[in-house]
């Protein structure tokens, strides 16, 4: 059966109309030069929102993080992360393989770093280890479920990150989803960070795309950087007007898709699943599949037209974001329940 609602991530997001439409009518120029007007508008609008200086335009999310460790590290460093960060796990080892940093993980509560303990692991730098140079966080985490770290333990970071001379990065990439989930504006969410890289083409369904964030002189620095990467690119702006309808048009409407994924935490946990209601704070929703496996229990929904994206043996998670509706959830919670009957 053709699957109509695709809930694996929020990366399967199609272009909205007004946003095909922006990329067909948009201003071009080559952004190597710095001529296109489009991705200059784009990133000035990023910048703005986020109350950082500057911004930059790069292909992805991956490219971001891994432009934004470049630029703030030194090879031989120590970089501090939440042990089931994204930028370990699902980023090709970039960290350690091309910035030459090492990933010192530590275990979270939430996906949240405990500061004390990020403080008792940076080191003094020898000649046998040059310690941390860099934090780095995760906005929302989503190995956590979504969940979107406190304000509170941000400012705690940024206190220990001071205080020992270390860069802090926040890897942003639903850093929107935080914003809402939390109920303060985004430049609220990333204050407290040196960098911040965040997605367009996760729920502000953008076709490609993420923006980095930081100091005039970061910036500067992470345009070489990007260059080194192979990221440098032309007349960028059909990525950059998909990216100006995305902020203009696609934030506020994210909560929505909290709502709904709140809603099917909760169908989840009356029929039964495991999953912590507590975690879902944004629009992603982590539980284990038992009774079933994990690839029977996607069988079953992809025999009615719904994915989900299988995490392990016993786990799965969904992801709500446009369009998804309402009553697509509940359509999907029938299917569930159905399938617990009949066993």
């Amino acid at each position: 059966m053709k699957i109509t609602v695709d809930m694996r991530s929020d990366t399967v997001t199609l272009p909205p109309e007004g946003m095909r439409k922006a990329i067909a009518e948009a201003q071009l120029g080559d952004d190597f030069y710095h001529d296109d007007p489009t991705v200059k508008k784009l990133e000035a609008k990023a910048a703005e929102m986020l109350g950082k200086e500057a911004a930059l335009l790069v292909l992805s999310g991956t490219m971001g993080n891994l432009v934004s460790v470049m630029t703030l590290t030194k090879p031989g460093t120590e970089a501090i992360i939440e042990q089931d960060a994204h930028i370990f796990k699902n980023e090709a080892g970039g960290m350690a393989r091309v910035a030459g940093v090492m990933p010192k993980r530590l275990p979270g509560v939430d996906g949240a770093l405990d500061p004390a303990l990020v403080e008792s692991q940076i080191g003094v730098p020898t000649v046998l280890n040059h310690g941390a140079s860099l934090i780095c966080v995760e906005q929302t985490h989503n190995g956590a479920s979504g969940t979107a770290i406190p304000l509170e333990n941000l400012s705690a970071l940024r206190e220990v990150a001071d205080k020992y001379g270390v860069k802090f990065h926040m890897d942003g990439a639903r850093v929107f989803n935080a914003a809402i989930a939390l109920s303060v504006p985004v430049s609220k969410v990333v204050e407290h960070v040196d960098s911040v890289t965040f997605c367009l083409s996760k729920g502000l369904c953008c076709p490609l795309g993420a923006i980095v964030a930081g100091s005039n002189d970061f910036i500067e620095q992470a345009r070489f950087n990007r260059q080194t990467l192979g990221g440098g690119m032309r007349q960028a702006g059909i990525i950059a007007a998909a990216g100006i309808y995305a902020l203009d048009n696609m934030v506020e409407r994210l909560a929505e898709d909290h709502e709904n994924a709140k809603r099917l935490a909760v169908i989840l946990a009356e029929s039964g699943f495991e999953v912590s209601l507590k975690s879902v704070q944004s629009n992603i929703v982590r539980f284990k599949t038992a009774p079933f496996t994990s690839a029977d229990f996607r069988a079953r929904l992809n025999a009615e037209g719904i994915d989900v994206l299988q995490t392990g043996q016993g786990a799965a998670r969904f992801v709500t974001h446009w369009p998804i509706t309402g009553a697509d959830i509940e359509r999907t919670g029938n299917v569930i329940r159905q399938m617990v009957r009949k066993g």
